[in-house]
């Protein structure tokens, strides 16, 4: 079924995104991670947040996402939602996706209306994540850290969203069957943490249009 979301023009939209996002969380988006934890990375998860970035752009709503560099300890290479850990100076998780964005990507959060939040979801490095949602209003400009980020691209979120994108894929660590979730699109693969959450987001949504 396709989402109303599309249907409607920008400002309906945003609205219509952050009251659907103010619904309670539906059994379908909970739960998505797979339990599994890398070798070394058990106890108990550090608190971390994300920015899933929704830029309004003349040709539909995009994802806005960024390639990891190859040298880091964590997720290397992958794609990813700008983000990170939790700090104790972080007021929110809000706050803190917000500035692990703008140190990511140099997106200002003045240019972010956060939309609100999606159901938590633990990474295999051991990190319990809270995607925030923001509307995101060109024009604007991204700096990525060249440390961090290789590179910072969007995706049209119809793409996303539709099921037929959405694929369960699996890889063998020795003999152990780690089965993820993936969205491939054109040459890039979005899988693991990533597409999970945005598995979240499209549940989330579809739930709010069939409660609606």
């Amino acid at each position: 079924m396709p989402l109303p979301l599309f249907r409607l023009p920008p400002l309906s939209q945003r609205r219509w995104l952050a009251e659907a996002l103010a619904r309670p969380t539906p059994p379908s988006a909970r739960n998505l991670s797979d339990g599994f934890r890398l070798p070394g990375r058990g106890g108990e998860p550090t608190p971390a947040a994300v920015l899933v970035p929704l830029v309004n752009r003349p040709h539909g709503l995009q994802v806005l996402l960024t390639q990891r560099t190859a040298h880091l300890s964590d997720h290397a290479g992958q794609i990813s939602f700008p983000g990170g850990r939790v700090e104790p100076e972080d007021p929110s998780h809000a706050a803190a996706a917000l500035r692990e964005t703008q140190e990511e990507v140099g997106l200002s959060p003045e240019r972010v209306a956060v939309l609100g939040q999606l159901a938590e979801y633990e990474t295999v490095t051991g990190f319990r994540v809270t995607p925030i949602v923001g509307w995101v209003e060109p024009p604007f400009d991204v700096l990525p850290d060249p440390f961090e980020v290789a590179d910072v691209f969007e995706v049209p979120l119809a793409f996303l969203l539709d099921p037929a994108n959405q694929q369960r894929h699996f890889r063998m660590l020795g003999e152990m069957r780690r089965d993820y979730w993936a969205i491939p699109y054109r040459d890039r693969y979005i899988w693991g943490a990533t597409a999970a959450m945005l598995l979240i987001l499209d549940r989330t949504l579809r739930a709010a249009a069939e409660n609606a």
